[in-house]
């Protein structure tokens, strides 16, 4: 069965859908052969009507991953983040069936009975992303967390940025082999550096190369975003090469597991 693809709503610029909102993006997601849209909380200039653009969505035969800016533990010693039930509830409205968040600051005595009892009953399925901070970027803090709560049979699991860990100089293939098996989003976006700063960009054949080498770390057909910049005088057909190509990562894999 062919992978799930998302894009990211961040891909075509973030003034370009703050101006035109999110949306207006659904159809050319939907006709670049993707399955899913990424919704950004940050990208809205205004309170949206979560139901009405989920019907959207709905309506486009996209699924959809909301991605908030929130971190599980905002403080070092805190309670849980108080944004998380209307977190939770916004995605709901969506349809999403995942709700994308960062780590924070955890520690291992941090009391996860607050967190088990939002996520009874239906969906989204809550996933921590590696983000781009120390407290949130790196792969040890998410591997406790992930030990914890795989003992206290929390439904979570991570979002695999691949770009991400270079802002914390972690590798991500020593990453994929600690984290893989509680991975279930894989978010692609090249990085270099430029002008100073690390920048994310579309990949290059041997970032595209790098990606099939970690494939074999993660479970089988697991979904996969574009998070990197869509741009060109084609939009559509740039993002239906995108597509296309992102699909092909799994080959690698599939080899090593037949003769593995």
């Amino acid at each position: 069965m062919s992978p799930e693809i998302a894009i990211t709503t961040s891909a075509f610029g973030a003034d370009e859908v703050r101006t035109q909102g999110q949306a207006a993006w659904l159809d050319l997601i939907a006709a670049a052969g993707a399955t899913h849209v990424e919704i950004r909380a940050e990208l809205f200039t205004e309170a949206p009507d979560f139901a009405a653009l989920g019907a959207a969505i709905q309506a486009a035969g996209l699924g959809c991953v909301y991605s908030v800016p929130l971190e599980l533990w905002p403080d070092a010693g805190a309670a849980l983040s108080p944004r998380l039930p209307e977190a939770l509830a916004e995605a709901r409205l969506l349809g999403a069936d995942t709700l994308k968040v960062s780590l924070g600051h955890y520690r291992p005595a941090a009391d996860l009975a607050a967190l088990a009892s939002l996520l009874t009953g239906a969906g989204p399925q809550l996933l921590v992303e590696n983000d781009q901070t120390a407290q949130g970027g790196r792969v040890e803090p998410l591997r406790a967390f992930t030990q914890a709560a795989r003992a206290a049979q929390l439904p979570v699991g991570l979002t695999f940025d691949v770009g991400n860990w270079r802002w914390q100089d972690e590798d991500p293939l020593q990453a994929a082999r600690l984290l893989g098996p509680d991975v279930r989003y894989l978010h692609c976006k090249a990085v270099r550096r430029r002008a100073g700063g690390l920048h994310a960009v579309p990949p290059e054949a041997a970032d595209l190369l790098a990606w099939q080498g970690l494939m074999g770390h993660f479970p089988s057909g697991l979904r996969r975003a574009i998070e990197f910049p869509l741009m060109g005088a084609d939009l559509l057909a740039e993002s239906r090469r995108q597509v296309a190509a992102l699909r092909t990562l799994d080959g690698q894999a599939r080899e090593e597991r037949r003769h593995g």
